[in-house]
């Protein structure tokens, strides 16, 4: 995917028409008038240096000692100033970030987007482009905008300084004497720009590079995430050999794209070492001769040998920020990437009507992606207090069903209406967030939602009341707990959350059957006029249940 100006200014733009906009543009304001102020304190440092070795050559001890307090406002000006444009830059940078990352985390999180975007396989490592990517782009972008508007003050400002001292030179061209005024100037345009040609063409192709190698750690993060994650079951499995084969791997993906990093890092290095280099001799070779002919001074000499290279490293943004922009680009490509995956529609075909009071299914239809029928259901009404199961052979698509019912499989068509309440989705691996039991009972309420009498009921009424005292205990509870343990706490939040409907997919795999048995009866129990859908191979189940359905006989 190409990534053009527009693309990147699309990116950019949102923070600064936001409702944050003010405080954004007041704290850039006070970064450019602090630019300013530096940019004359540069100014005043350049007639320092005139008058300061003017007084070495001639001695004069007054004259020194005045300009070393000069020198000591100046050092002053320098450190308050430049510390205080460091703050500044750093707040504006987190203001940025902080809503940058809260945008990109409600597309991200609304409608499903993460999961369409997991299930395409169209971007990798969103987790990446949240974390990395936004925090590059409002550092870098402030970073390297800011300081580009820098250059361009000092630009100008030193540029007309160093017309004024540099004088003209002349020479003789076609039996004629031609004369160019400011020459110290055109000589420091035309370097600038000669090394920012020669850059870009040494270091053209590290965009690619920098991309793919941001592209490969995060696969490897990504493994290495996937690891601790599934500890369990890989050690049970003796998966350690394969394991270590398929990270050895990916780091050698790292390990071969890095010498491509240090090949053109080589190069760039190189051109710019030899850029700053050649810049200190430049200007002497053009003032030297001047000097020595009487027309100008020691002081003079020193303070355009200054100005040349504040001129010259005005316009050597590009040359100094290359590697800089390259990484920078390859930012802007992968959010850009990002982007494109969040605004893609979802593309599911069932209609959802949220306001009736019964579960009613009409002409749903649900396929494989590649469009291969899986089953269908022409008509189907549920009413407040009934119970349905669903069976059928594996790899049938019952679970693809509930999916599409919960607004998520894009290959399905049909309409469905939902009674009004909470709709709820239990799938055969619970989930537990990160924090404490408490949270991950309440989940996904906020945990001071619900009533603390409430909440260690229900875990009393599922078979969980050892864990009753560990409510405020903080660990990673999908590791703590055990599989029909989550199950039984996915149980206790059904009962907590009273939901007008709830989906069960195989939500009692884990458990034994008088657990499931006793599961079952708390939601007939507790909730009689909810509907209840279940998916589930056991015939058990069907003592539940007052209707059944056969799903998906033909396309099984």
């Amino acid at each position: 995917m190409k990534l053009s100006a527009k693309d990147a200014w699309h990116l950019v733009r949102p923070y600064w028409v936001s409702e944050d906009r003010w405080r954004a543009f007041g704290l850039l304001a006070t970064i450019v008038a602090l630019d300013v102020f530096l940019t004359y304190v540069g100014v005043r440092q350049t007639h320092w240096q005139k008058h300061f070795f003017d007084a070495l050559v001639e001695r004069d001890l007054a004259a020194f000692w005045r300009q070393m307090w000069e020198l000591g406002l100046i050092i002053t000006g320098i450190v308050v100033a430049g510390t205080a444009r460091v703050w500044f830059e750093q707040a504006l940078a987190m203001r940025w970030r902080t809503w940058l990352t809260g945008r990109h985390l409600d597309r991200w999180l609304r409608d499903g987007a993460y999961w369409r975007v997991a299930e395409s396989g169209t971007v990798d490592n969103p987790d990446q482009r949240i974390a990395d990517d936004l925090r590059l782009m409002a550092t870098d972008t402030l970073r390297l905008s800011v300081g580009a508007l820098n250059y361009l003050v000092d630009f100008f400002t030193f540029a007309t300084m160093l017309w004024g001292l540099s004088g003209a030179v002349s020479f003789v061209f076609g039996g004629a004497t031609r004369e160019v005024p400011g020459y110290m100037l055109w000589a420091a345009v035309a370097y600038a720009l000669a090394g920012s040609l020669l850059i870009e063409w040494i270091g053209r192709g590290l965009v690619a590079v920098d991309y793919q190698q941001q592209r490969r750690e995060a696969d490897f993060r990504f493994l290495l995430v996937r690891l601790r994650e599934n500890a369990t079951g890989i050690a049970l499995w003796r998966g350690e050999t394969a394991e270590r084969v398929g990270l050895a791997g990916a780091f050698d993906a790292i390990r071969d794209n890095w010498r491509e990093v240090m090949r053109y890092t080589k190069r760039i290095t190189a051109m710019n070492a030899l850029y700053v280099q050649g810049s200190m001799l430049l200007p002497f070779l053009f003032t030297g001769p001047r000097y020595f002919s009487g027309a100008i001074t020691v002081g003079t000499v020193m303070q355009l040998n200054s100005l040349f290279n504040r001129v010259r490293g005005a316009l050597s943004w590009f040359v100094y920020r290359y590697k800089d922009l390259a990484l920078l680009r390859s930012v802007f490509h992968r959010l850009h990437e990002f982007e494109a995956a969040l605004q893609r529609p979802a593309g599911n075909g069932i209609r959802f009507n949220r306001q009736g009071s019964d579960l009613v299914l009409s002409g749903v239809r649900i396929a494989r992606p590649d469009g291969r029928a899986l089953g269908g259901i022409d008509h189907l009404r549920l009413e407040p207090g009934e119970r349905l199961l669903i069976q059928g052979a594996s790899g049938a698509g019952k679970s693809l069903l509930l999916t599409a019912l919960a607004g998520l499989w894009a290959v399905a068509e049909g309409g469905v209406t939902v009674p009004a309440g909470k709709v709820l989705f239990v799938p055969q691996r619970n989930y537990l967030p990160q924090g404490s039991l408490r949270a991950c009972v309440a989940y996904p309420s906020r945990a001071h939602e619900l009533d603390e009498a409430a909440l260690r009921a229900a875990l009393v009424d599922v078979g969980l009341h050892r864990l009753v005292t560990e409510l405020d205990v903080e660990q990673d509870w999908m590791r703590r707990l055990s599989p029909g343990e989550q199950q039984r706490l996915a149980f206790a939040r059904v009962l907590l959350q009273h939901p007008a409907v709830v989906f069960l997919d195989e939500s009692t795999s884990a458990l034994d059957a008088d657990a499931e048995a006793l599961v079952y009866a708390l939601v007939m129990q507790r909730l009689p006029q909810c509907i209840v859908v279940s998916v589930g191979h056991r015939e058990s189940l069907a003592q539940w249940h007052g209707r059944s359905l056969r799903w998906g006989d033909a396309g099984g």
